[in-house]
């Protein structure tokens, strides 16, 4: 405790980035190769330099060292060496995993792979979400991130894998393949493996089939349109200079790749249940950025189809929005109160007009709920709401179609919000994140807990994802949270736990999926959940350096003996 003592929120600040936010954000941690130190390492000595120099190789060097050795003042060095040591000298885990039981045993998972061995996925689509009938039996779309441009794609009926290489708008758009080596990696050398400049980090298919990317097409500085002096309706409320990752649309009937250029940055994207089938994005900071995808599509106007808006407390609460004080100055009562929220995941309201955003990547982590109004962004209004402890840590996030939010948490929960639940004022002077402490639910991941903190999950799940359909078979708005410790994901099924586990390789991980019925009436065999592996290092897991990304298709059986 008192090695953390500086840190702000001391302990759970700490695991919160050494589990979602760090460290278990991009690998598997636990994993024989990562439990053990590569070769190339093995021979420095004392063993915290050892994992000093590891975890500085490679393009990723310099942001895994900033959160070691400055965020965390260097004390995963001590820690980690002291875990390596102790598993070297023959120390086995103090709690032995529990076999498959119940539902577990009727799990069936079909693995294909795809991609490049030097490549990784981020996430993948392959229906759309509102209706998971759509593209039945179709390819499904990988998202590769930092590490190329080349977007994989699975036909899961020919059980081939091709690849179409996504371009960017603007000849000076950065690229990856910049980022130092800062260390020479134990599997790559000094080879900068990782070369992208579309950055594709989620794409999501629309009603007609059509692949929808947040993707960069440009650098970063903005057109006129974003900026103060534009009249468009967001710029004049909140103009905004630059955008580093912005939009695109594939269409596989045509292989046609259209760029569409926005001013707010974009991570995720979900659509609305709207009749002009709004695209919501996440990653734009201090706004929040959405298409009108039916007026893009008509008119090919990115400008006109799009808006942004700040994210405001009705802090004075008159139930508008008014000029608001900045983030950090003192709350006025006669203003409203602006708030720094940048959205990591972003989900709209099934049967409402709101659409909600998990707020990651700072301690303790909230959700926020953002209504659009009338007439946004002039009219748009945000809640904010932290989870009580012992949750922390929040992550990725989804909703259910009865509107409760769902989200993993960095202290080994997943944690559920219904907002229905709470008892006092929802704006106000009051209503700035700690007001409705009873309408948290916190489930236990499965897994033991730490020696030193029995109570905590050492799970670290990246992300939630809602079953909203009955895609898996498993009864609609079932929580499937990744199990990112334990090689597959979690099904909260009736307050307990269903774990689908990917048998061989060991050491799958994955940030994001997606369900599709493929045949309604085909029962088990006409539903599933599409899995990408997503560790930013696939060749860690068994099958080695060499093997490419695995997508995992899960099903399951009402018996193991089932056809």
């Amino acid at each position: 405790e008192d090695e953390v003592a500086k840190l702000p929120g001391g302990m759970n600040y700490y695991l919160t980035w050494i589990k979602n936010m760090g460290c278990v954000g991009c690998h598997q941690l636990g994993n024989e190769a990562t439990r053990s130190m590569p070769a190339a390492f093995a021979d420095i000595k004392p063993s915290e330099q050892a994992w000093a120099r590891r975890i500085a190789s490679g393009q990723a060097g310099n942001s895994m060292i900033g959160i070691a050795a400055e965020r965390l003042h260097g004390l995963p060095f001590k820690y980690l060496a002291d875990w390596s040591d102790r598993i070297a000298a023959g120390e086995l885990p103090a709690h032995k995993p529990a076999r498959p039981a119940g539902i577990e045993r009727n799990v069936v998972a079909t693995v294909r792979d795809w991609s490049q061995p030097k490549s990784y996925m981020h996430d993948l689509s392959g229906t759309d979400r509102r209706n998971p009938t759509v593209n039945a039996h179709g390819p499904l779309y990988g998202a590769p991130e930092f590490s190329t441009d080349n977007m994989p794609i699975l036909d899961p009926v020919a059980n081939t894998a091709t690849e179409f290489t996504v371009p960017v708008r603007d000849d000076d758009t950065p690229s990856t393949n910049e980022d130092p080596v800062v260390a020479a990696s134990a599997y790559w050398g000094e080879e900068r493996i990782w070369n992208s400049r579309a950055n594709i980090h989620n794409p999501m298919l629309d009603q007609d089939a059509r692949v929808w990317l947040t993707a960069r097409i440009r650098a970063d500085g903005n057109p006129d349109f974003c900026k103060r002096g534009s009249s468009h309706p967001s710029a004049r409320l909140y103009p905004k200079e630059r955008a580093s990752r912005q939009l695109a649309v594939f269409d596989p009937g045509t292989q046609d790749y259209t760029f569409v250029d926005t001013c707010f940055s974009t991570h995720h994207l979900q659509f609305a249940y709207d009749e002009r089938n709004t695209l919501w994005t996440s990653g734009g900071g201090d706004v929040v950025g959405w298409l009108d995808t039916n007026t893009f599509l008509e008119t090919g106007d990115a400008a006109s189809a799009q808006g942004w808006a700040p994210l405001i407390l009705d802090t004075n609460g008159n139930g508008q929005q008014d000029a608001w004080t900045e983030p950090g100055a003192p709350q006025d009562a006669r203003l409203d109160t602006r708030v720094a929220n940048g959205f990591y995941a972003v989900m709209p309201e099934p049967r409402g007009d709101a659409v909600w955003g998990s707020n990651a990547f700072r301690y303790p982590g909230s959700i926020t709920r953002l209504v659009p109004g009338d007439k946004p962004p002039q009219t748009s209004l945000a809640e904010v709401y932290y989870p009580p402890l012992p949750g922390f840590g929040i992550r990725g996030a989804d909703i259910d179609k009865q509107g409760v939010v769902w989200s993993s948490l960095g202290s080994g929960h997943l944690g559920e919000f219904d907002r229905r639940k709470c008892k006092g004022a929802l704006n106000g002077p009051d209503a700035t994140g700690n007001h409705c402490p009873e309408g948290w639910t916190l489930h236990d991941l499965p897994g033991p807990g730490f020696a030193r903190l029995p109570q905590l999950s050492v799970e670290s799940s990246y992300y939630t994802w809602v079953d909203q359909h009955n895609t898996l078979g498993l009864g609609e708005d079932v929580p499937i949270a990744t199990g990112n410790l334990f090689d597959g994901v979690h099904a909260l099924v009736d307050n307990e736990f269903v774990t689908l586990r990917v048998p061989y390789p060991m050491g799958f991980y994955t940030k994001g999926f997606e369900g599709r019925i493929d045949d309604p009436e085909a029962g088990w065999k006409g539903r599933g959940l599409w899995v990408p592996e997503g560790d930013r290092t696939p060749w860690l897991k068994e099958s080695g350096k060499g093997s490419k990304p695995i997508v995992v298709h899960f099903q399951v059986r009402p018996d193991p003996l089932a056809k």
